[in-house]
């Protein structure tokens, strides 16, 4: 499918979303806005995709919301009616990037030059993010004289010390990719796009060789482990590994280890109405 933001694409278990705007920066405009969650709820829901890559054509990731939009929200918060219905328009926003963390798939952010404002909402809610050497990052609603407010501020200081996050929050710094690398943002820096993409596919093969049955219940325990204690988080993976503990895919992960030959596992079984 493809679309005026973006494209997916699918090679067997593996999906490729694709931002395709190059000569605006990728900016993300209301197409995207519109498209997005449901094309990242349709994948999970369908069962059959087993990691999504994220990347961009041309020289720049994305630089973030598109300016045009704020052209249709300058009556935005005029009054009470106003209001009310820009923290709707805001919850719909946010749900885009919450269905990155909410798919059964992990999702791989393969991020060159610029990453900023909404891009790094974007990124912040992937599971794993490679970047070249020439990709930054930033804070950039800071710098247009409001807060970020699609997930940034949230997920940033479960990945980031606190220290950091507070220094791009407030005054609009750029953070180099060899900098994120450092601190542990970034998993894996490439000298360019051709590596990024060579590294983000395999990485993605990897973790589609795998139980998607495991994969889906180990993000969705790391998930839960963020944001709960230590108790609690070990409460809930007692009841999801009783019901996802699946003898036969350790018989087969097992074997075929042994054997030298790559497994192979069932789809999960799709869910949702989209299907």
């Amino acid at each position: 499918m493809s679309d005026n933001s973006f494209q997916i694409s699918q090679d067997g278990p593996v999906a490729r979303l694709t931002l395709n705007r190059p000569n605006k920066r990728n900016a993300l405009n209301a197409h995207f806005w519109q498209q997005f969650p449901g094309c990242i709820r349709a994948l999970s829901n369908a069962g059959k995709t087993r990691v999504l890559i994220i990347d961009a054509q041309g020289p720049h990731f994305t630089a973030g919301i598109d300016l045009a939009m704020f052209a249709d929200m300058s009556a935005a918060t005029d009054d009470a009616q106003a209001r009310e219905a820009f923290t709707h328009k805001l919850s719909y926003m946010q749900s885009g990037f919450d269905a990155l963390e909410a798919a059964r798939f992990p999702v791989i952010a393969a991020i060159q030059g610029c990453c900023i404002g909404a891009g790094v909402d974007m990124v912040s809610a992937c599971d794993i993010r490679l970047a070249t050497k020439d990709a930054w990052f930033r804070i950039e609603e800071i710098n247009v004289g409001m807060m970020a407010d699609v997930g940034t501020l949230q997920r940033l200081p479960k990945m980031l010390p606190l220290g950091i996050v507070r220094e791009l929050a407030f005054t609009g710094n750029t953070l180099s990719a060899e900098r994120g690398h450092a601190l542990g943002f970034v998993n894996v820096l490439c000298q360019d796009t051709e590596e990024l993409l060579v590294q983000a596919n395999t990485m993605a093969e990897q973790i589609a060789q795998k139980p998607p049955i495991a994969i889906a219940a180990s993000k969705d325990c790391i998930n839960h482990a963020r944001d709960h204690g230590v108790a609690e988080s070990m409460r809930y993976m007692r009841a999801l590994q009783a019901g996802v503990f699946n003898p036969a895919d350790i018989l087969t992960a097992v074997s075929s280890r042994a054997e030298g030959a790559n497994a192979t596992f069932a789809d999960l079984t799709p869910v949702g109405k989209e299907n």
